[in-house]
């Protein structure tokens, strides 16, 4: 364990609990609400709790002047039950807001007696969550704190029509957001680009696998096809020795983490996403930022992102060939990929700015309770808001 950083150890009125601070989604969310939040108004402050040197976005948060905490993985979870307790009583937080699903039950424990509000975190399907939390943290996590927010609509559904006691009381959706002036087509929209593009972690729920069979079927009936996957992952050997197998390693490359996601996203001409399990992909988000139009399997919110045929086309789960086929449209009319990249650009400009991103999730920690005593009334939780929630009896 290390002791916190940044400005000292005041009150600070909300405390974010993290698992870690890598290159996931959650993590960069996290990175995107702290960076456009009024940090003098709402003094957050952030626990980690499980650190490693490879958390790349530690020192983009500290940079900021939040106090930072961190557990090292070593450190047993019953030790760091009792130390974010404690922290929790040094800062002394209205909202204690857990930005994993596995430290859901740790913020709700923190929150004890505090009279601070506790919110938890559902970022892809209920279901998986708790199988991956294991038997007791995934139902704790699943259950504790009674309310949680939700980056999708699916996900939240998911919660709110589960049968199990282990599950949240409310729900709360807020969508992901995106920094529009460091995701935008740096080069134009018409240039001519060089790949198609795939990003996200090399695991089994992203099916990069079907990528690869994607790929020869495109090859097979005369397309050139030539995909690049920004990311690593326990599946990436598995992998480069499928593209081998199946003949395609020559136009697929594996091109490992990057911190660039906008000079990659923008030498490439469009994105794939084929993932069997999500929520709101930052991926899908960040590639209509730049501009880019997105062929995607329909998993998680993305039939609310992608609009078919509009900004890209969204392909019933499993159904490679008609993948395909979307795959050979694009790469033959670069008149139709970039009018879908234009769109693209426009609706994350009206839907996924930081600015919203943040209000919303202000407004769900009042919408659990919290009595934000400098709010001036301009972004309170309005009755359209109240669309975004779903409630558990």
């Amino acid at each position: 364990m290390t002791s916190p950083t940044g400005s000292g150890s005041e009150n600070r009125r909300i405390l974010y609990l993290v698992g870690k601070l890598g290159r996931g989604g959650a993590e960069r969310q996290l990175a995107y609400l702290l960076q456009a939040m009024d940090r003098e108004r709402y003094r957050p402050a952030v626990v980690v709790w499980n650190h490693s040197p490879d958390d790349v976005l530690t020192h983009e948060i500290a940079a900021l002047g939040i106090p930072m905490h961190f557990f090292s993985q070593g450190v047993s979870r019953v030790t760091k039950l009792r130390e974010v307790r404690r922290l929790a009583r040094q800062f002394n937080p209205e909202v204690i807001h857990s930005y994993f699903f596995y430290t859901n039950f740790a913020a709700y424990w923190a929150a004890l007696g505090t009279g601070a509000i506790a919110v938890g975190s559902l970022r892809g399907e209920f279901a998986q969550h708790k199988k991956d939390g294991g038997r007791w943290i995934g139902c704790l996590s699943a259950r504790w704190p009674r309310q949680h927010i939700s980056n999708s609509f699916a996900s939240a559904e998911q919660a709110r029509s589960s049968r199990s006691v282990f599950c949240p009381k409310r729900m709360f959706v807020v969508r992901n957001g995106v920094d529009l002036e460091r995701f935008y087509n740096v080069n134009g929209i018409d240039v001519n680009r060089a790949y198609i593009a795939g990003l996200g972690s090399l695991i089994p729920l992203k099916r990069w696998d079907r990528v690869l069979g994607i790929v020869q079927q495109v090859n097979r009936k005369g397309g050139a096809c030539k995909v690049h996957i920004a990311g690593d992952g326990p599946e990436r050997v598995s992998l480069e020795r499928q593209a081998k197998d199946l003949g395609v390693s020559d136009c697929v490359q594996f091109v490992g983490p990057i911190d660039d996601v906008p000079g990659f996203l923008d030498k490439s001409r469009f994105v794939l996403h084929t993932s069997d399990s999500e929520g709101s992909p930052n991926s899908v988000i960040e590639a209509m930022a730049c501009g880019r139009a997105v062929v995607a399997m329909d998993a998680g919110d993305i039939r609310l992102l992608v609009e078919d045929g509009k900004t890209g086309f969204v392909i019933r789960r499993g159904d490679e060939a008609t993948f395909a086929q979307r795959v050979l449209r694009l790469l033959s009319d670069e008149k139709l990929c970039s009018r879908m990249g234009r769109a693209a650009r426009a609706k994350a400009e009206r839907e996924f700015g930081l600015e919203l991103f943040v209000n919303e999730t202000l407004n769900a920690y009042r919408a659990a309770g919290w009595r934000d005593y400098t709010c001036d009334g301009t972004n309170q939780h309005s009755d359209k808001e109240l669309l975004f929630e779903l409630n558990q009896n």
